[in-house]
């Protein structure tokens, strides 16, 4: 079984060491580096090529948002930016999801939750629990604006069927929950998912979400 290789990027040498630690001691998992901040992050992701990185928002030379999009705009990168924060509903969290990042997590989160979403990221899936993945998109959602026009455009490519699911992905439901909801099997499920991901040039469920909400597909006001 290979191990999921996981670089930690944060201006703090006491974070990266103690996640260090935490990571280590995970089956499956290796931490593979440290940055010392987003300049570094962004050298050693194309040095060391990650599955994951833990990203710190606040850092000094370059911050954790644009060493994201860096990180996101390499062509020959497979790696996933899951973004360390100190608030649930920090305001950088949604300029970094649309830097590119998969999704954010809490720096206070115990080992078992930094490893689960260390695994959950890696594996390209939905990273957080349905109600948090809703409020955190309803709120990416209302402060980013009208629907965006050409992002709207790039919804017509998509089958009737594949915007179903886009919409399902969006609220936060898992493969095996849009499954039972329209009565396909799982792995249809798995299929559409990546056709959906092809078709919008997007990284991952979690882009898949925001690009819904941005298109006006999904609005918040329907929770």
């Amino acid at each position: 079984m290979t191990s999921i290789r996981v670089l930690i990027a944060d201006d703090q040498i006491m974070v990266r060491q103690g996640f260090t630690v935490l990571l280590d001691a995970e089956p499956g998992i290796e931490v593979v580096g440290q940055a010392m901040n987003g300049l570094d992050a962004v050298e050693k992701v194309a040095e060391l090529a990650p599955d994951v990185v833990l990203m710190d928002v606040r850092m000094p030379e370059l911050g954790g948002i644009e060493a994201t999009r860096r990180i996101a705009g390499q062509p020959d990168t497979t790696a996933k930016v899951l973004i360390l924060t100190t608030f649930d509903l920090d305001d950088y969290v949604y300029e970094a999801l649309r830097a590119g990042a998969s999704g954010f997590l809490l720096k206070d989160a115990s080992a078992a939750e930094l490893a689960h979403a260390v695994r959950v990221v890696a594996a390209g899936d939905a990273l957080l629990a349905p109600n948090v993945t809703k409020r955190l998109i309803a709120e990416f959602s209302r402060v980013s604006g009208a629907p965006r026009t050409p992002l709207k455009e790039r919804v017509g490519d998509l089958t009737e069927r594949e915007t179903e699911v886009l919409s399902l992905i969006a609220q936060g439901l898992s493969n095996a929950e849009i499954a039972g909801h329209l009565v396909i099997a799982e792995q249809t499920v798995k299929t559409h998912v990546s056709r959906i991901l092809v078709k919008l040039g997007l990284r991952d469920r979690t882009q898949a979400a925001v690009f819904a909400y941005e298109t006006g597909l999904v609005r918040p006001s329907g929770y």
